[in-house]
């Protein structure tokens, strides 16, 4: 409340619940839509999360910088091994490790964001390559395939598993202590790797069966995208700032790869196989809209166009009025378009009574100025 107001005047500021909403919804005070217009509006200013970072040069210079020594320190360090050995090796790592955490805790004091989320997720990536060098210097690597560090980016094998999970522990760590949402990719990269040589373990006494992985990887993309939601609604109700940003970009973001792949490569001659196929790509593209996700929408969208193709190419590819069919439906999805642009409010704000209270502000507008 404002100090200088009058006694008798009402406060400047107030905290208001849903459940106030609808008690006025109740009270015949104001119309359901108008209540759900208003908890949008308010949304839109209460509760916008930090937008995370833009791509201008700057921001391109450090992302480009990071990725290189990224690069340079996993890729390409284990061609140190003959030189060094498994415990010079590992020691040069720990080392560079230590040295970026240094340096991240030292740009995070000078709000240089960015660049300190950059050199953390170095120390994180470089995790694998410690545990690595401990395992083959104490004789503690399993005898068989993948002796080498450079196959660990490269090659399928249920021996970086342990290599893996001990990443996955660092990262969420190293997270925590840090809170820079760049920090996320490498965990979202480690439970990709993860459903793969998972998968690989669980074969050992059988041939390598494709579609086995493929499920495999189908499942855990729908686990990666449940994890990046629950992630998502957190953060956008968390009260302080640092927890209000984009958390759940990379996990999205091979979440969705992880899916949409593992659907992809699922074969079936039955067309009704197909169409399931087709209109699974559609509710990506819806999801993807209301949540603001283009990764989604982009996939979906990739999904339809190859059904389409198949359908041109196969089944109508004799068809005189299939192309002029395709067209009056494209540009009948661009009308649609052009009429959910004008009423997007108004239709919001009725779709968002048939989501529960805990989604709601995935769908809310106004939430989503971030770069997911």
């Amino acid at each position: 409340m404002n100090p200088n107001d009058s006694a008798g005047s009402p406060p400047a500021t107030v905290q208001l619940h849903h459940s106030d909403l609808d008690a006025a919804v109740r009270d015949g005070l104001v119309s359901e839509v108008q209540a759900q217009q208003l908890w949008s509006r308010w949304s839109a200013v209460v509760r916008q999360p930090v937008p995370g970072p833009d791509f201008g040069f700057t921001n391109t210079l450090y992302y480009l910088g990071g990725m290189v020594a990224i690069g340079a320190m996993t890729l390409f360090m284990s061609l140190g091994w003959e030189a060094f050995g498994s415990w010079g090796l590992m020691v040069i790592s720990a080392a560079y490790l230590l040295a970026c955490l240094k340096v991240a805790d030292h740009l995070v004091l000078r709000a240089l964001s960015v660049p300190a989320g950059i050199l953390a997720t170095l120390a994180v990536c470089l995790v694998p390559l410690i545990v690595w060098c401990l395992q083959n210097a104490m004789g503690l690597w399993p005898p068989g395939d993948s002796q080498e560090y450079s196959a660990y980016h490269a090659r399928i094998n249920w021996r970086w598993l342990t290599l893996e999970f001990a990443t996955l522990m660092a990262g969420v760590a190293m997270l925590w202590r840090y809170r820079l949402p760049f920090m996320v990719m490498p965990v979202a990269v480690t439970i990709w790797y993860i459903s793969m040589d998972l998968a690989n373990a669980l074969m050992q006494n059988q041939r390598f069966d494709w579609e086995f992985t493929r499920d495999v990887s189908l499942l855990f993309g729908v686990a990666t995208c449940g994890l990046a939601i629950w992630v998502d609604l957190r953060c956008r109700r968390a009260q302080e700032p640092m927890w209000r940003q984009d958390y759940a970009f990379w996990l999205y973001l091979f979440g969705a790869i992880m899916f949409w792949c593992g659907l992809s490569l699922r074969e079936s001659s039955a067309e009704w196989a197909k169409l399931v196929y087709a209109l699974i790509n559609v509710a990506l593209v819806l999801f993807g809209a209301a949540i603001v996700r283009r990764v989604f929408t982009v996939l979906g969208a990739l999904g339809v166009a190859g059904y389409l193709g198949y359908l041109s190419y196969q089944v109508f590819k004799d068809s005189l009025l299939f192309p002029f069919a395709l067209t009056a439906l494209g540009l009948g999805v661009v009308a649609l378009g052009i009429w959910w642009q004008r009423h997007e409010g108004r239709i919001n704000a009725r779709l968002s009574a048939w989501v529960p209270d805990s989604w709601r502000s995935l769908v809310l507008p106004g939430e989503h100025d971030r770069h997911g």
